[in-house]
């Protein structure tokens, strides 16, 4: 059994920073490639950030030069650092990753962090 646990979602003003983390916990071999996702009301489910095992970054372009995701291997977490917050990152973030388990590799989503950007 793995779990994605997140935490560090809230309400921030316009123009403010949050940092989000999620620790994968369980019967990990190792992990792969981990990422952010966001879900806006009446939207789909989007990419956010993604980060392999060495580094290697990929972020949506509504985010580019505003979020910096980050990960320590050896705490199997992966960070989302959000600055310059704007009304329209308002969405339930959701963290992902690909679990190696035995010889097999599994994708989790953690449960989900509200960020909320108002004033």
């Amino acid at each position: 059994q793995v779990q994605l646990v997140e935490s560090g979602g809230g309400l921030v003003q316009p123009g403010g920073s949050l940092r989000l983390s999620c620790t994968a916990s369980g019967s990990i071999s190792s992990i792969n490639a981990m990422g952010w996702y966001r879900q806006a009301p009446g939207k789909q489910r989007e990419l956010v950030a993604t980060i392999t095992t060495g580094g290697t970054t990929n972020y949506a372009d509504s985010v580019k030069g505003r979020f910096t995701i980050s990960r320590d291997n050896a705490k199997s977490t992966v960070y989302l650092q959000m600055n310059s917050l704007k009304p329209e990152d308002t969405a339930v973030y959701y963290c992902n990753a690909a679990v190696v388990v035995t010889i097999h590799t599994y994708h989790y989503w953690g449960q989900g962090t509200q960020v909320t950007v108002s004033s």
